[in-house]
């Protein structure tokens, strides 16, 4: 199955979504209002219409009043907010069984923030229900100074994910100073592209020059090389 979400603005070429999509992971860096969830909306789409449950997790801790009426089109949507107590873990629980697309509102606080341990979010995160069955979607908090005071749980679980997931993931997030780090840009390279690029996606300064619905667009080539597989880029139009 394919789907047509856009046009490239360098190719003759469709952007489209295929089912490499469901296995691979997508970073989506992006200014507010940018369209970072209209185009996590039509990944997420995509997904469902394959027949893949999806797990949300809004880290802005949003009320049901304020989730964005395009996440609530599906009639299996359900909204959790994650607590540490059993009426929750019931409730996710009841939710994975029936296979409902989870939208859940989480405060990054309940990250651990000693690397010794792991929070109790992080090993809900990681229920094998979840990692076998589901596609996730990160939706980054607005204040990152909070969200990455937590920074090596939110990591070490990422990198969990990886290793143990079945389908791909993808993250939205502002385009923060932060991953202008050398050590930052290394790691989501490495995550979302299998290898290190130039990631010009990183550059803030280029991210807010493009026009809404429009991003720097990277990705990994089916075809292997002895080392890496080949990057391409190019500027992504996403249709509204």
């Amino acid at each position: 199955m394919r789907y047509k979400i856009g046009r490239l603005q360098n190719s003759i070429a469709a952007l489209e979504l295929k089912e490499r999509t469901l296995h691979q992971n997508t970073l989506i860096l992006g200014e507010e209002g940018s369209g970072k969830t209209l185009l996590a909306s039509k990944i997420r789409h995509y997904v469902m219409s394959c027949g893949i449950p999806t797990l949300y997790l809004d880290f802005s801790n949003p009320s049901i009043e304020k989730i964005e009426e395009k996440f609530k089109d599906s009639e299996s949507f359900f909204y959790l907010r994650f607590e540490e107590s059993d009426a929750f873990e019931e409730a996710l629980s009841k939710a994975i069984i029936e296979k409902k697309n989870i939208y859940m509102a989480v405060d990054p606080s309940f990250f651990a923030s000693k690397r010794s341990e792991k929070s109790r979010l992080s090993k809900t995160i990681q229920k094998r229900e979840l990692l076998e069955n589901y596609y996730y979607f990160f939706q980054e908090i607005e204040s990152l100074n909070g969200f990455y005071t937590k920074f090596e749980d939110f990591i070490y679980y990422i990198f969990d994910l990886i290793n143990m997931k079945k389908y791909g993931f993808t993250f939205l997030t502002l385009p923060n100073e932060i991953f202008e780090d050398s050590r930052i840009k290394l790691l989501f390279t490495f995550l979302y592209l299998g290898r290190c690029s130039n990631a010009n996606y990183y550059n803030t300064a280029v991210l807010r020059s493009l026009k809404t619905n429009t991003f720097y667009y990277q990705y990994r080539m089916e075809n292997r090389s002895l080392l890496f597989n080949r990057i391409e880029s190019d500027i992504a139009i996403i249709d509204e």
